[in-house]
């Protein structure tokens, strides 16, 4: 599968300031953003989950062949199945996840595209539910999810005990309406102004605010 802009936003948008020492990215793909995550940061530990088998193995060659290999590890489960089995471990600092979002009937023509991409595969409630019991009590929960979505996520976020602490909406232009929501959650309720980013001024034409976000990925920009 290409690497998305979503994808990409969120690993370069996730906040270290806590300094996570473990981090879990739920539904890796081929594992751009716990890579991106092992870029930026320190974390002695980042795990990733993919339950698709041919994205978990490129997610895995592609961690040994990076430079961070020694603190990358991918599961092949479900989330739900991950939950089970780690809720009673060392909890995580900063969780992160590009979930599927398609809540339409929708098909790309390609069933492992769309298995990848298809809500049912992880309904928000469900990862919702499992991050609160997996994220340590100063931990971080980091996502990116449709504009159209954002309040009943907010609203189920709240149901466990997780209260925004940053949100940027994402327009792609300067014409066009916002699209994206990037979502920061943690167990302390937080006042603050949600931002605005804007991924271009024209068609290649990227705002200084989006190159300044991304441009440590980027061989050009």
């Amino acid at each position: 599968m290409k690497i998305g802009t979503d994808g990409v936003l969120l690993g370069a948008w996730a906040s270290l300031d806590h300094q996570p020492f473990s981090i879990l990215d739920i539904g890796t793909g081929t594992g751009v953003i716990a890579l991106m995550l092992a870029q930026r940061s320190s974390a002695d530990l980042i795990d990733a989950l993919e339950i698709d088998e041919d994205a978990y193995e490129q997610a895995v060659e592609n961690f040994e062949n990076s430079d961070w290999g020694d603190r990358l590890f991918c599961y092949h489960a479900s989330f739900d199945e991950f939950v089970e089995e780690m809720q009673e471990e060392e909890k995580y600092d900063l969780i992160i996840s590009n979930p599927p979002f398609y809540s339409d009937d929708y098909s790309s023509g390609n069933a492992q595209r769309d298995r990848a991409r298809f809500a049912e595969a992880l309904p928000f409630e469900e990862l919702i539910q499992g991050t609160s019991l997996l994220l340590s009590e100063e931990g971080r929960f980091n996502v990116i999810i449709p504009k159209k979505e954002e309040a009943d996520f907010l609203k189920i976020a709240e149901e466990y005990r997780l209260f925004p602490q940053r949100i940027t909406r994402v327009k792609g232009d300067v014409n066009s309406e916002v699209k994206r929501s990037l979502l920061e959650f943690g167990f302390e309720k937080k006042d603050f102004e949600p931002s605005e980013l804007t991924i271009e001024n024209s068609r290649h034409n990227y705002t200084p605010e989006y190159i300044e976000l991304v441009k440590d990925f980027y061989l050009k920009m």
